[in-house]
């Protein structure tokens, strides 16, 4: 069965948790790998994601080391809208 990676960004304004990670990370663009499987019809291609990682840390200058976590997909999805509820404002805005 042929296979595929989707890499996106997950863009958090705030601290945000997901269980997997076991803390709280800090607001930033967090790169997320999607490992897809073909599912084939007679006529039709479909992709299932079958995994969702998460990069860490954050991307931003210096980072040395990183390391890629399995996480639930949908508690990605829930996190990135509690953010955007949250608001538009950065955590940490200075003034």
């Amino acid at each position: 069965m042929p296979t595929r990676t989707r890499r996106t960004t997950a863009s958090f304004r705030h601290s945000f948790f997901l269980a997997a990670l076991g803390s709280p990370q800090p607001a930033g663009e967090y790169d997320i790998d999607e490992d897809e499987q073909a599912v084939e019809g007679r006529s039709w291609v479909a992709w299932h994601r079958v995994a969702t990682f998460i990069h860490l840390p954050a991307r931003r200058e210096g980072a040395r080391s990183r390391q890629m976590v399995k996480i639930d997909h949908a508690e990605l999805e829930a996190a990135l809208v509690l953010d955007e509820k949250r608001g538009s404002e950065p955590e940490n805005r200075t003034q």
